[in-house]
C-alpha cells in the first residue's frame, strides 16, 4: 500500500504562495508496510556500548578559557533523555529511551528501574523522553512522561504524554492525558520536550515524525503546516490535559485546539528567558539548518517550506531557504550543524560568566555552548566539553548552581549502557563565589590584561568608546570569547572587573 499526496510547496500554495503541485507516491515504513530486516537492524542495532567515557573527576577548559571541573555521578545508563530533581534535594529521576525510569537518591543510582510504565514501542528514537514535575509535586507528587505509543492493529506510532503520582518509588495512578495525532512510521522521531511555563500550562514538542529522512518524498514532513495535525508542533495543554481557552487555534474548526506553534521540524529544547519572559525553543533541522526561534503563540515557524538545511539525499530542503511572508525566521541557526538538544537559561552564582546566558546541549557536534541573547542579537559564545566526546542530550540546572547533562555514545541502540549523569562545577566554589562577588584591581594590571587579550581584535580606543553597565561588559566579554578570544578564569575576572569599574555607564550607578 502507497500514500499520494502533494509535496511541501504545495501547501505553501494553499497558504500564499503560487508553487507548483508535484504529485508524489510514497512509501512509508511501518505505516504502508512493515519494518525492513535491514530498516529494523539500523533502528535497532543488537551489538551495545559500554563503560564510561569519564572514570575520575578532570579538569577541563572551555574553548574560552574557562575552567571546567566535570564529575561523574552515574554510568551503565543506556540513552539517557530527560532529568528533573525532586522537591527533597536528595533525589533526581532518569528517563532511559530503551524504557526505564531510574532513580538517583543521595549521589546513588539505584539499579532497580522504576515500576508502573506503560508498554511502550522503543525501536528507533522511540521509548521513553522527557520528564516534568508538576508545579506542585511537593503537594500532589504528580509528575509527566513523554513516551512513544504504539497503535494496534494498525500500523505507525505516535507521541503520548503520561500523568502519574510518584508514591513510594512508584508510579500509581497513570493516564494519558495526550495522545498525539501523529501517528507515521516507527522510524521517525518523535519531539517529545515538555516544560511547564510561567503561565502554569504544560507544552509539549511533537517532533517531524519523518520515517524517510534519506528521501526527498515524506508523508509526515508536510503535516508541519497542517493544522488539523499534531505533526511538527508545540502543544500547551492545562496540568489535567484539557486545552485553555486562550490557545491561539480554539476557535479554529480546521485545526487542532492543542496547537500553541506551528511550522517546526523537531523541538528538543525549551525555555522561558527569567528577565524578559519570552519563551525560546532549539529545533533540531535536517542536514544542517540548526536553529534558535523566539516562539510566539500562534506563529508559523515555516518547516519544511523554509529551511537552511538539506535533505539527507543532499538536496535543498526548501527553494526558498531563507523567507516566505507570513513565516518567522529563525532569530539564530547553525552552521555547519549542531545538533541542539535541551537548553535553559543560567540564573545560578557558581559560573558568573554564564550568568543570564542560555546554555544549549549538542548532540551530533557533542558540545555545550554558550549563547548570548541581546534582544534580537543572538551569538554563540564560549563552547565547552568537546574533549569528551559524547553526545550530550539533556542539560540542566540544579538547586544547587551546578550544571548537569546527560550523555550517550551514539544516536540508537537500547542494549547501550554507556550514558553518563554528570556534574559540572567550577574548580573550586569559594573560588567561583569570590569571582561572582567582583574585588577592585589595580588600574595598572587591569590596563595590563585589556592589552593582552582585548586588543587583539580592536584597538584601545574602540574598547573605551562607550560605557557601559557592569552586566553589558560581561555579555561584551562573552561575545569576544565566542570570537575566538581566550581567557583563563583569572583573566576573565580581572578584565570584567577592570571594564566595570573603570568604564562604567554614569548611568549605572554604584556597585
Amino acid at each position: 500500500m502507497t500514500r499520494t499526496l502533494s509535496t511541501a510547496v504545495a501547501i505553501a500554495a494553499f497558504f500564499m504562495a503560487p508553487l507548483t503541485v508535484i504529485a508524489q507516491t510514497v512509501d512509508t515504513p511501518g505505516v504502508t508496510a512493515p519494518l525492513t530486516a535491514a530498516q529494523i537492524a539500523r533502528a535497532y542495532p543488537q551489538d551495545a556500548l559500554t563503560g564510561a567515557a569519564v572514570d575520575e573527576p578532570v579538569l577541563l577548559k572551555s574553548k574560552g578559557g574557562m575552567s571546567l571541573w566535570v564529575v561523574k555521578l552515574a554510568e551503565g545508563l543506556s540513552h539517557p533523555d530527560g532529568l528533573v530533581f525532586l522537591p527533597d534535594d536528595r533525589t533526581m529521576l532518569i528517563t532511559e529511551r530503551p524504557g526505564r525510569l531510574r532513580v538517583m537518591t543521595d549521589g546513588v543510582l539505584d539499579p532497580e528501574p522504576v515500576a508502573g510504565l506503560p508498554a511502550l514501542n522503543n525501536v528507533g528514537l522511540g521509548g521513553l523522553h522527557d520528564i516534568v514535575l508538576h508545579p506542585d509535586f511537593a503537594n500532589n507528587q504528580r509528575l509527566y512522561i513523554s513516551y512513544t505509543k504504539d497503535r494496534e492493529p494498525e500500523k505507525g506510532t505516535t507521541l503520548a504524554v503520561l500523568r502519574a503520582r510518584f508514591d513510594e518509588g512508584r508510579l500509581k495512578d497513570v493516564e494519558d492525558i495526550l495522545v498525539a495525532d501523529a501517528w507515521e512510521s516507527p522510524l521517525g522521531t518523535y519531539g517529545g520536550r515538555m516544560v511547564f511555563g510561567p503561565d502554569r500550562m504544560l507544552y509539549i514538542s511533537v517532533g517531524d515524525r519523518d520515517g524517510t529522512t534519506s528521501s526527498d518524498q515524506s508523508s509526515a514532513r508536510p503535516q508541519a503546516q497542517n493544522l488539523d495535525s499534531h505533526i511538527g508542533k508545540i502543544l500547551r495543554l492545562r496540568d489535567d490535559g484539557s486545552v485553555p481557552p486562550d490557545n491561539p487555534f480554539v476557535n479554529d474548526p480546521n485545526a487542532k485546539d492543542e496547537i500553541y506553534s506551528y511550522g517546526h521540524r523537531n523541538v528538543y529544547g525549551i525555555a522561558w528567558d527569567p528577565k524578559t519572559g519570552e519563551m525560546w525553543a532549539s529545533e533540531f533541522g535536517p542536514a544542517g539548518g540548526d536553529e534558535i526561534n523566539r516562539v510566539i503563540p500562534g506563529h508559523n515557524y515555516g518547516w519544511p517550506l523554509v529551511s537552511l538545511g538539506r535533505h539527507y539525499s543532499g538536496s535543498l530542503v526548501s527553494d526558498q531557504p531563507w523567507h516566505r511572508d507570513g513565516m518567522d525566521d529563525p532569530l539564530f541557526f547553525w552552521n555547519p550543524p549542531f545538533n541542539p538538544e535541551n537548553m535553559f537559561f543560567y540564573t545560578g552564582d557558581k559560573f558568573p560568566r554564564l550568568k543570564g546566558s542560555l546554555m544549549v546541549a549538542g548532540a551530533g557536534s557533542k558540545t555545550v555552548a554558550q549563547i548570548t541573547i541581546r534582544g534580537d542579537f543572538i551569538k554563540q559564545g564560549d563552547t565547552m566539553l568537546n574533549e569528551l566526546d559524547v553526545r550530550f542530550r539533556d542539560i540542566r540546572q540544579g538547586p544547587d548552581g551546578f550544571i548537569y547533562v546527560l550523555t550517550e555514545g551514539r544516536l540508537r541502540g537500547p542494549k547501550d549502557t554507556d550514558g553518563m549523569l554528570l556534574r559540572i562545577e567550577p574548580p573550586s566554589a569559594a573560588a567561583a563565589t569570590a569571582s561572582a562577588e567582583g574585588t577592585t584591581l589595580p588600574e595598572a594590571q587591569g590596563k595590563k590584561q585589556i592589552m593582552a587579550s582585548c586588543t587583539r581584535c580592536h584597538g584601545i580606543d574602540i574598547i573605551v568608546a562607550q560605557p557601559r553597565t557592569a552586566n553589558e561588559w560581561v555579555q561584551v566579554v562573552n561575545t569576544m570569547i565566542g570570537s575566538g578570544m581566550t581567557l583563563t578564569d583569572d583573566e576573565y575576572s580581572t578584565v570584567v572587573n577592570y571594564l566595570s569599574d573603570n568604564l562604567r555607564s554614569p548611568l549605572a550607578g554604584p556597585h
